[in-house]
Order: structure tokens, then sequence, then C-alpha cells
């Protein structure tokens, strides 16, 4: 099997990461997250810049946690070209990977004044699926049990989701078990009621 040693090389497993995560409609923190490592980890992988990426048991961490399978018509497992041809098989021959179309937002219009005086009852909030949140944003958890929460983002402690808001408002917070919090997405509007 041959290695890729070069920076080009590097770079071009890099950007196929990237547009599969992007195609995915991931951000580098959860797909980092998925993978058991940070949004820099990542993205250091990304940018060609981890040796690690040649080898094929990262690649296939990396694309197990994009939930991808390489074109693997011999069974072999992903070798350096697997993460290449992984990308080659999502890629239509009209996408470009440095223009992705952006997941449609979806809307939630909250019932309830559990997160006031941040957006209280009847106002719709606008969310973008797999977009990550920062600290203190807005964001709506897609739980294992099919539920909408929304809630203000704080943090990931190990395979906790850390948010503020719903039975105990804002000031409480409230602790997520990885396995139940299947997306979380970033709000980026908060739309008035009619």
């Amino acid at each position: 099997m041959a290695r890729f040693e070069t920076d080009s090389e590097a770079r071009r497993l890099g950007e196929a990461l990237a547009g599969l995560r992007r195609a995915c409609g991931l951000s580098q923190a959860e797909a980092g997250r998925r993978a058991g490592m940070t949004g820099q980890g990542w993205g250091l992988y990304e940018a060609g810049k981890r040796s690690g990426l040649y080898r094929p048991d990262v690649q296939r961490r990396l694309l197990a946690a994009l939930d991808v399978s390489p074109a693997d018509p011999d069974g072999a497992g992903a070798g350096p070209a697997g993460l290449l041809d992984a990308a080659r098989g999502m890629r239509s021959p009209a996408a470009s990977w440095e223009e992705p179309a952006p997941p449609p937002a979806r809307r939630l219009r909250l019932s309830d004044d559990s997160l006031a005086p941040w957006a209280g009852s009847g106002v719709v909030l606008e969310y973008l699926p797999g977009r990550w949140p920062r600290r203190g944003q807005g964001c709506v958890v897609e739980t294992a049990d099919g539920r909408l929460l929304p809630r203000l983002y704080e943090r990931v402690d190990g395979d906790v989701l850390v948010v503020r808001g719903g039975p105990g408002g804002l000031a409480a917070e409230e602790h997520l078990p990885d396995a139940s919090a299947l997306v979380v997405s970033a709000v980026v509007a908060r739309l008035e009621s009619e």
C-alpha cells in the first residue's frame, strides 16, 4: 500500500475530510466530539497537519464519526485512498467543497417561558441542524426519544452535554448524557410571534 508523504497529498486528504464533514452538515467541534477528540484536533487533520491522517485505522475512525463508508469493493478497509474514495463517492459533478449548500434552517415555537428573559413563550427559534453553538448561545437538542429541547448551550463535560433552560429555568444547569442528545443545533435567529 503506497504512503503519501508530500505536503500536497496531506492537504488533499485534509480537504477531502473537510468536504465530507461539510457534506454531512457537521461543525469541526461536532465531528471531533463524535471521533472522541476536540474540534481543534479534527481541524488539524483537515489542515493536513497530523501525520496520522495517512493511517488506515485513523481514516476509518474519522469516516465512522461522519457515518461515511469508503468505496471499498475488495473489503480491505479504508487505506490512504479510502478517504479520497469516500469523498469522490459523495461529490456530485456540480458540487464544490469550497461552497457547500447550507443545511436548511428549521423553526421551533416556544410553548413556555423556560428560557425567559432570553426568549419567552410564542417566540420562534430558527436553528441550523448540525451547526454547533457557542457558549451562551441558544440551541435545540434533538433527543433519542424524538423530543426537541430548546436550551442555552454551556459546555460539554466528557460525555455529558451541559445546557441551561427547561424546568429549572435559566438559573439551573441541566446535564444531558451524550447518548440521549442525538443532535445539537445552534439557534441563528429569534423571531417574535405573529
